[in-house]
């Protein structure tokens, strides 16, 4: 049950996941969360840094797919100025909206990398839906209130996953 949990990489930030790095691996799409993933979940819109990641990948010909269990006020306003496909309310860790990101995208989930913050929403939902995921450390401190319940249980499981030496990194 815990290898439901268990990221197939783990990095700083979105920053260290390479656009040529993805290419060499026959990647061509990315499956990402916004809050605290991208951005702070009470920010707004995307960073001067984060327009550059998106644009690398683009220029890589990698596409990007935001997939936010946020609203769709939240996640439109902040991928509409930027041209980025998303999925809202999309329910993660429920596979329909990865699936939907696998379809808009039109890749095979061999092509695709799921990239996020949380254990139970974003690497539970790519690991059920067969695909490779990276998970990042958070870019805020703070969380809304049912990510700080989410994080109770995250650490929890992080425990678990040390304790029978799954994981490999440092918190």
């Amino acid at each position: 049950m815990y290898n439901y949990f268990l990221p197939d990489e783990y990095v700083k930030d979105i920053f260290h996941i390479r656009p040529e790095a993805l290419k060499d691996k026959g990647i061509k799409g990315v499956i990402t969360d916004l809050d605290n993933t991208l951005v702070a979940w009470d920010r707004p819109d995307a960073t001067p840094e984060i327009i550059e990641w998106m644009k690398s990948m683009e220029d890589a010909g990698i596409q990007v797919t935001i997939v936010s269990n946020n609203n769709e006020l939240r996640v439109k306003e902040f991928c509409d100025p930027l041209g980025i496909p998303f999925i809202c309310n999309a329910r993660k860790p429920m596979r329909k909206s990865f699936q939907k990101a696998l379809s808009t995208m039109n890749v095979r989930k061999e092509e695709v990398v799921v990239i996020g913050d949380q254990l139970l929403t974003d690497i539970l939902g790519g690991n059920r839906k067969g695909l490779h995921t990276i998970l990042v450390v958070p870019v805020a401190t703070s969380d809304a209130a049912i990510t700080k319940f989410n994080r109770k249980i995250e650490r929890r499981i992080m425990a678990g996953l040390k304790s029978r030496g799954l994981i490999k990194w440092e918190e």
